[in-house]
């Protein structure tokens, strides 16, 4: 799989690649480090240069995340981003039956992976703190990418996918604050995101 090629069909071709991403053989190991892994870092990365190296400020009030402190938050946004690509697809697997859809671990994890690529790559707003909202609206468009792909990989019927849709998102909502209230246990305030589909709906 080209990973930049497969980044532009589906923020720009959604309808047309996921079908392809449906027939596709692969494993939660392979798609994790081919795919997730790589996006996922975006964010991390972005944010600890933005909060630790260019810093914030507003008002003539600078801030800088110290290096040590900025590290370790990246560390645990980053791992919670690859944790909560996981527990949405099994929420997304055990929500099929209930719209319709047929039940399929792998399939869920695929559609949660690449509907969250526009999270990610929203992220790279993060360089600069004052640009976050950026990476919020940008991050809205994987809740579109997910309801144009929940009928292909889920089986949902076209007429359930809004409503798939919007139970997916409510619960993506509740993880991402859990989450970010383990991540705030770890690292103060201000906070870098945690790089999904779920924090995409909640803060950059």
């Amino acid at each position: 799989m080209n990973l930049v090629q497969r980044v532009q069909d589906i923020l720009l071709r959604p309808k047309r690649t996921w079908p392809e991403i449906e027939a596709e053989s692969t494993d939660a190991a392979t798609l994790y480090r081919e795919y997730v892994l790589i996006l996922a870092a975006i964010p991390a990365i972005a944010g600890f240069i933005g909060l630790s190296i260019i810093g914030a400020g507003a008002f003539g009030v600078s801030f800088r995340l110290p290096i040590v402190t900025g590290l370790v938050q990246a560390v645990v946004s980053y791992g919670l981003s690859l944790v909560m690509v996981y527990v949405l697809a099994l929420v997304v697997d055990a929500l099929a039956p209930s719209f319709g859809g047929q039940r399929s671990p792998i399939q869920a994890l695929k559609l949660v992976a690449y509907a969250s690529t526009a999270g990610f790559v929203g992220g790279i707003f993060s360089l600069l703190p004052s640009l976050a909202v950026l990476g919020a609206l940008v991050g809205l468009y994987s809740v579109y990418l997910f309801y144009t792909g929940v009928p292909v990989l889920m089986k949902c019927p076209a007429d359930k996918a809004l409503v798939y849709t919007v139970v997916f998102a409510l619960c993506a909502i509740v993880a991402s604050l859990v989450l970010g209230a383990l991540l705030s246990v770890f690292t103060p305030t201000p906070r870098m995101p945690v790089g999904s589909v779920a924090t995409a709906l909640v803060f950059a």
